[in-house]
């Protein structure tokens, strides 16, 4: 019986605090990224009990979702700038609860503030090797960086608030090795989606999916980025894909990155993270680059997706 590991396994190994006998685990979180949607009710449920958040200096909070994309050039308030009530109201609590729990935030005037899922790994906040949650599906992102990522709902939020550890079941191994070189003009979004037309939009149920292969190696991190946030549409629990020195090259000089000495052992322990040779794939589906095109997409679904040389397609994207 083979005794390696993959990717995952040795992620998630390393976070467990705690197995009980129906196979249930509790895992530590290393990163928890707060937004103001799935958090207010989560803050609530700590001011009731009375409880403090457990690891401020493992949270970070930014407004994300309910921010106009006009221009912030004149911006005096809250109040006068965000028009929809709920909107306006999510985006108060957040900033009343921060101050309440005094947590690192990075409000409407801050230029750190963005899109959650990009803000953790502009400011070194997400590293390989952690476990990071936060209360929105795509934070399967942040498994660009080898980290084991994903979303959770806001009684979880609340949890991991008040404890910094989350009960998990394991899921199952899958990889996906994209085989050699992608064609010029074919982009990380005509990847990933190529490959939920392969497996189906619930192809990775159960799976936390890694990505693997000559064509993920070639790519950016943003690329990686991009294919990691959409491995929840192919159903899965999260993407991860293996740091590498194009991962520590990005990460490197980041505000909230290690530094100096910390920096070498951090980059020893990240250089750990790769699935062994002989280690067992539930899953493992092989794809080759070169049948991968540019795709285009329509609809609510990953699904609604054809690549441009289908009949009639291609006459329309050659033609605008």
């Amino acid at each position: 019986m083979s005794s390696g590991k993959t990717l995952y396994d040795k992620v998630f190994a390393d976070h467990i605090v705690h197995k009980d006998e129906s196979g249930s685990y509790l895992l530590y979180i290393d990163r928890h990224l707060v937004h103001e949607v799935t958090s207010p009710q989560a803050f609530e449920g700590l001011a009731n009990a009375n409880r403090k958040v457990r690891r401020p200096d493992c949270t970070l909070a930014t407004v994300d979702h309910n921010i106009p994309t006009v221009s912030r050039k004149n911006f005096k308030s809250i109040a006068t700038f965000i028009k929809q009530d709920d909107s306006r109201l999510q985006v108060q609590t957040l900033e009343d609860n921060v101050k309440a729990f005094d947590l690192t935030y990075f409000g409407m005037t801050d230029s750190r503030q963005g899109i959650v899922h990009v803000v953790g790994p502009e400011q070194g906040f997400t590293l390989p090797g952690t476990t990071v949650v936060c209360g929105d599906s795509h934070t399967s992102t942040h498994g660009a960086f080898g980290a084991l990522a994903f979303g959770i709902g806001t009684s979880e939020v609340e949890h991991v608030l008040a404890t910094q550890t989350i009960i998990q079941a394991k899921s199952k191994n899958m990889r996906i090795t994209i085989d050699g070189e992608l064609s010029s003009g074919v982009t990380s979004k005509d990847l990933v989606l190529h490959v939920i037309g392969v497996i189906g939009t619930a192809g990775g149920t159960g799976c936390v999916i890694e990505f693997a292969g000559k064509a993920i190696r070639d790519l950016s991190m943003e690329a990686r980025m991009s294919i990691c946030n959409m491995a929840i549409e192919g159903g899965a629990r999260a993407g991860m894909i293996q740091p590498d020195q194009t991962c520590f090259d990005y990460i490197k000089g980041r505000p909230l990155a290690p530094k100096g000495a910390e920096w070498e052992k951090a980059v020893k322990y990240w250089k750990t993270l790769y699935s062994d040779e002989d280690a067992v794939f539930d899953y493992d589906i092989t794809i080759k680059a070169s049948d991968i095109i540019p795709t285009i997409t329509w609809g609510n679904s990953p699904q609604d997706a054809l690549p441009i040389t289908v009949h009639g397609f291609g006459f329309w994207y050659s033609i605008n």
